[in-house]
This record gives structure tokens, sequence and C-alpha cells, in this order.
């Protein structure tokens, strides 16, 4: 039976292992748990995640430990980067492209309409704050 990853992601890990997750419900207690139940992975375990946006994030987020695909699928989305040097970096995504957030790297994202992106994250150690 086939999965829709918006529903279940995917977890990359050790070994070229591949598992299907538990239902997301976009909370941070799913991560946490994520973040538990793949911990002999450390920084190389990876989430592959799809979502789909109708407004622009209100947080931004940092990878500290891995770099981050930002893949879009359906409409347009603009990411947002503060690079290291404190320069702001803004990338706009159709379907098809994407770009990379590297390790320590805050981002957010402005959506205008609707977009879908599919997203390759290393998120051992992930820090979120206000936009």
């Amino acid at each position: 039976m086939p999965n829709r990853l918006e529903i279940n992601p995917i977890h990359l890990g050790m070994g070229a292992t591949a598992e299907v997750e538990p239902q997301i419900t976009g909370g941070m207690e799913w991560y946490a748990d994520y973040g538990a139940r793949h911990s002999d992975d450390g920084i190389e375990g990876r989430l592959v995640s799809m979502y789909r946006f109708a407004e622009s994030w209100d947080v931004w987020e940092m990878h500290p430990k891995g770099a981050e695909v930002v893949l879009c699928t359906e409409g347009e989305i603009t990411l947002i980067q503060k690079m290291t040097d404190g320069i702001l970096q803004s990338t706009p995504l159709s379907a098809g492209e994407y770009v990379i957030n590297p390790p320590g790297v805050w981002h957010t994202a402005d959506v205008e309409g609707s977009a879908t992106a599919v997203f390759i994250t290393a998120g051992e150690g992930t820090e979120h704050r206000a936009r």
C-alpha cells in the first residue's frame, strides 16, 4: 500500500535505510518523538517531508548540524536565508527548483497564494524563533 509524503514522512538513516514515519501532526512534540526514535543516527539521519503552504511562515528555523534541501513541487515559494555573515538572501522557487540551506543558516519563507515543498532535513539540534 502506498504512503503519502505529506502524511507519513520518511526517515533516511544509517546503513542506507528508509523508514515510514507515523502520521505527522505538525506539532513540536512529533519532532521530539522523531528525534528520540532515530537518535542513534545522529547527524547522519535525514527527515524527508512535504508541506503545503497557504501563507508565509511566522518563524525562522536553523539546522546547526547539517544541510537541508528545499524543493518546490507546486506553486511558488521564496526562501529567505540569513547567511552566517548576516546578509539576507531571497531565492524565489517555482516547481522543480530547489535551494540548499547550509548548516547554521537561519531561514524562513514567503508564500503568495499557495505552494508545496519537499524538505530533506538534517534536523538534529534544530532551533526556531519568531519571525
